[in-house]
């Protein structure tokens, strides 16, 4: 029964570390010719994205949901950069 439960246990981390590590980061979409400062905050919440992955890692996602909230936050970020980008560009 022991075994059964830790082979259950085993394969359910896996699958919430294989879910975590499959959520893709934010993409870089800003032209940096013509939005220089946006296209260096898109790779700014790049390279913060990576380190928090780095740490999840680290710590065998055992953060509390809390890093999970922020990439959440800095894909949002990134949406939010290109939006601008684009507006930018209906108005110029």
């Amino acid at each position: 029964m022991k075994r059964i439960a830790s082979v259950v246990m085993l394969a359910g981390l896996t699958f919430v570390a294989s879910a975590a590590m499959a959520q893709q980061q934010p993409v870089r979409n800003v032209s940096a010719k013509r939005h220089p400062n946006l296209a260096r905050a898109q790779k700014q919440t790049d390279a913060a994205y990576k380190s928090i992955v780095a740490a999840q890692q680290a710590n065998e996602f055992d953060l509390g949901g809390h890093a999970q909230k922020a990439k959440d936050l800095l894909d949002q970020a990134n949406q939010e950069l290109k939006q601008a980008a684009e507006v930018s560009n209906a108005n110029h």
